[in-house]
């Protein structure tokens, strides 16, 4: 008969293979036989959340860490496992337990990097990358996440480095080709285009097919090249967007939903009174990230990121049960919440990162589905909306590929349902101008570009803050960037971005019909 030590090896053996089924059978079938034992409590989580099972993953990993808290891979796949679940400031506690007990493996060391990457703590997690790289040299993942981070603190030339050596330890480390190819801006002399349709010619998978094309389409549109760059665009596109099940109706019926639900003037009573947050919305690659490094260059604001607290934190108090981040369920029980609750769980969701200084911005871009439980929750919370001309704006959705695993994006991978997504973006917008009049600065990206300081300064006003030059010169900000505009947020405003659409000729034709059937101009 079989020892539990023989049942705990066996259970050890099959987690080491990725046999996580196994693993999480073995390991459970110990825990009524046997005293509390933290590797078998480490074994079952680690097994859950490898299957999805993200509350029995915390409650065992949590057993771990009681059990023996000495142990930094037990804590630091705690810290992950809260991180999944969107707990991030636990998380990052548990992280930071972690990383006091000085651990030396590769593994822990991502596993706390991207932890805190997650949270937008990229300072913590760019050494972190590094060391695993240095215990670990070769392994493809580890070069590619130290150029991400890399990437993210502005340190370019050593990024690209790191994505080079991604692709000599694996070519088909597919996402670092485009990594890559977005990085810096092509030439003809320095490019990686033979490459990359060689591996195109023999790719195989959609994944693969995605990452090469949409590197080809950005190299060949850097050459001028719009024509190729275009089809390659599209190709890539498809590939990604296949098999993700993606309705345009039922974004739609979102849309309809959150208007219904706010039909009326919004009451700014009874929220939490904090004036720390300033929330900048608007579509994706309308300037955004932009406004974010203007107002981060302000001594007394800090840039939180793109923080997924709001929608995490009012669907926890909603009580829906519906796996959807944001859904009609989830918005009817969030409109029951106490808004005094819901902000000060908002704000405190935040700390202490966002504590380092008296204001801060969370500018994930779409807050602005929920600015109407915003306005109730942080009545003195301050609002900006980017708007940027709609063909630019549904270009710059389509040549993006964004977070996969987000809720947020599906509409993306199709030129003309990026359009109708646009369209009740702006839909949405003129309903919030009504129901929440002055609470909404709206700043158009090209405005920003032929009035800098006249922009900056009405930006600032309706921020509540004082006038300070070094919102001019936010190319100087060192602060790290996690967003699609990481590269190009480091250089000073220019016009090269502007009416980019007209690039592509009649590649757009049907994009800009149905936009004007709808009533916008684009002209």
């Amino acid at each position: 008969m079989e020892t539990p030590p023989q049942t705990y090896a066996r259970a050890v053996d099959a987690l080491n293979r990725g046999d996580w089924a196994q693993a999480s059978a073995l390991a459970e079938s110990l825990l009524p036989k046997i005293p509390p034992h933290a590797g078998v409590h480490f074994v079952a989580g680690v097994a859950a959340l490898q299957m999805q099972r993200l509350q029995e993953g915390i409650r065992h990993l949590q057993r771990a860490v009681h059990h023996n808290p000495q142990r930094p891979d037990y804590a630091a796949q705690f810290a992950r496992a809260l991180a999944m679940a969107r707990l991030t400031r636990e998380s990052v506690v548990a992280a930071d337990a972690a990383l006091a007990m000085d651990p030396q493996d590769a593994a822990t060391l991502d596993t706390l990097a991207v932890v805190y990457t997650q949270a937008n703590e990229h300072a913590k997690a760019a050494p972190l990358f590094e060391l695993a790289v240095q215990r670990t040299p070769g392994r493809a993942v580890g070069h590619f996440n130290l150029a991400t981070s890399l990437t993210f603190i502005g340190q370019l030339e050593r990024a690209g480095q790191e994505y080079e050596a991604c692709i000599a330890a694996d070519p088909t480390f597919w996402k670092a080709h485009l990594a890559l190819a977005q990085l810096r801006k092509a030439t003809p002399e320095q490019n990686h285009l033979d490459r990359l349709r060689a591996l195109l010619e023999r790719a195989d998978g959609s994944e693969a097919r995605m990452y090469l094309n949409l590197a080809l389409a950005k190299e060949l549109e850097d050459l001028e090249d719009y024509p190729r760059a275009f089809s390659h665009l599209v190709a890539g596109k498809a590939a990604g967007g296949a098999g993700r099940g993606y309705s345009s109706a039922r974004d739609a019926a979102l849309f309809d939903a959150i208007r219904a639900l706010f039909p009326g003037p919004i009451e700014a009573s009874g929220g939490d009174p904090d004036p720390a947050p300033i929330f900048v919305v608007g579509m994706p690659r309308s300037g955004t990230t932009l406004v974010d490094r203007i107002l981060s260059s302000h001594p007394q604001v800090h840039s939180a990121g793109e923080l997924q607290n709001f929608g995490v934190v009012l669907k926890r108090l909603s009580g829906s049960a519906t796996p959807e981040l944001l859904d009609p369920d989830t918005l009817r029980r969030g409109a029951r919440v106490d808004p005094g609750v819901l902000g000060r769980a908002y704000v405190a969701s935040t700390r202490p990162g966002t504590a380092v200084k008296p204001r801060f911005v969370d500018k994930l871009p779409h807050n602005f589905l929920y600015l109407g439980h915003i306005a109730r929750a942080l009545p003195n919370a301050r609002i900006v909306c980017l708007r940027r001309h709609p063909m630019d704006t549904c270009l710059g959705n389509f040549r993006q590929l964004f977070a996969q695993t987000s809720p947020y994006y599906d509409y993306s991978f199709d030129l003309l349902d990026t359009g109708r997504y646009y369209l009740q973006f702006d839909a949405l917008m003129r309903h919030w101008q009504q129901v929440l009049p002055g609470r909404v600065l709206e700043l158009h990206y090209e405005a920003l570009v032929d009035d800098q300081e006249g922009q900056t300064r009405r930006l600032l006003a309706h921020c509540g803050l004082e006038w300070d030059p070094a919102c001019l010169h936010f190319s100087d900000n060192a602060a790290p960037v996690a967003t699609a505009s990481a590269v190009q947020v480091r250089e000073p405003l220019h016009r090269q971005a502007l009416a980019r659409w007209k690039r592509y000729g009649s590649a757009l034709d049907e994009l800009r019909a149905l936009l004007e059937e709808a009533g916008m101009q684009v002209d």
